[in-house]
């Protein structure tokens, strides 16, 4: 039970150091268009997010796939910038288009849970080295990484319903400034990584 508790802080280490802000600042930008109020919503996609880098930690730790890590380090904010891009664009939608919306986001976190994945598996990959037990450090590391995810989107939930709620910034603008401040950083991060 200690290599299972192992990688539970592991992983929850990994999702919380701020040094490798690119995972923060995707569940930042995740969560803009969301009130507190639509914390089930966030749940669920937070919970996708997850769903997608469990699949991707397990193919490559199988050696089902691999890619390389400069690919990686493009891929993440490219994810960052859509999700911004689509969080501003997402913000002219009627109500009538709210549902097909959320069924589109939770594919999107799914599908960059796949890439974020990708990174994680590095870091879990050079732990397993020649071991032959996988199930029990992939789980732990999991559940790690979704504890990790749920303290991040508590506190991001918490800053915005201060700022809309009690500082009383519209929605709108909230979502504007931290989709904005995210693509650029994103932008940042891609240049440098080209």
């Amino acid at each position: 039970m200690d290599t299972f508790w192992f990688y539970v802080k592991f992983g929850f280490d990994h999702i919380s150091d701020l040094a490798g802000y690119d995972h923060i600042l995707f569940l930042v930008v995740l969560c803009a268009v969301y009130r507190i109020e639509q914390w089930r919503k966030i749940l669920w996609l937070v919970t996708a997010f997850t769903l997608g880098h469990s699949i991707t930690l397990f193919l490559v730790l199988t050696d089902i796939l691999r890619i390389p890590s400069n690919v990686i380090s493009v891929l993440i904010p490219m994810t960052i910038l859509i999700t911004a891009f689509s969080n501003v664009l997402g913000s002219q939608v009627s109500q009538l288009a709210a549902q097909s919306s959320m069924k589109r986001n939770y594919f999107m976190a799914l599908f960059f849970g796949l890439i974020h994945g990708m990174d994680f598996s590095n870091s879990l990959r050079s732990l397993l080295m020649g071991s032959s037990n996988l199930l029990e450090p992939l789980f732990g590391f999991n559940i790690g990484i979704e504890l990790g995810q749920l303290l991040i989107v508590l506190i991001i939930t918490g800053l915005s319903f201060l700022f809309l709620n009690i500082i009383r910034v519209k929605h709108r603008e909230w979502n504007l400034f931290i989709s904005g401040a995210a693509a650029g950083m994103a932008l940042i991060s891609i240049a440098e990584n080209l």
